[in-house]
């Protein structure tokens, strides 16, 4: 796994919320390193994110906003059940 990839991986692992820990950290291990370039950059972006409000989004409570309602929020919430209408 390439520098960028381990890094995002602790990221995703090290939240704060054992929550977001489990969704996000579980989701990297499984797909990180098979994700494209094209959806990095927006895995990052979202690291950036509130552990409330990404909880909210990957569990299909509330809608992601428009900036992060991208081809990786689909793979996300598709990997922690969420719920959501196209």
């Amino acid at each position: 796994m390439d520098a960028r990839r381990k890094r995002i991986l602790y990221r995703a692992r090290h939240r704060g919320m054992q929550e977001t820990d489990l969704l996000l950290g579980g989701f990297a291990m499984a797909r990180l390193e098979s994700l494209d370039e094209s959806l990095l950059g927006p895995f990052e972006a979202l690291l950036e994110e509130g552990d409330n409000d990404l909880l909210n989004w990957i569990s299909g409570r509330e809608a992601p906003p428009q900036r992060h309602d991208t081809p990786l929020m689909r793979l996300l919430l598709d990997f922690g059940g969420g719920a959501r209408e196209p």
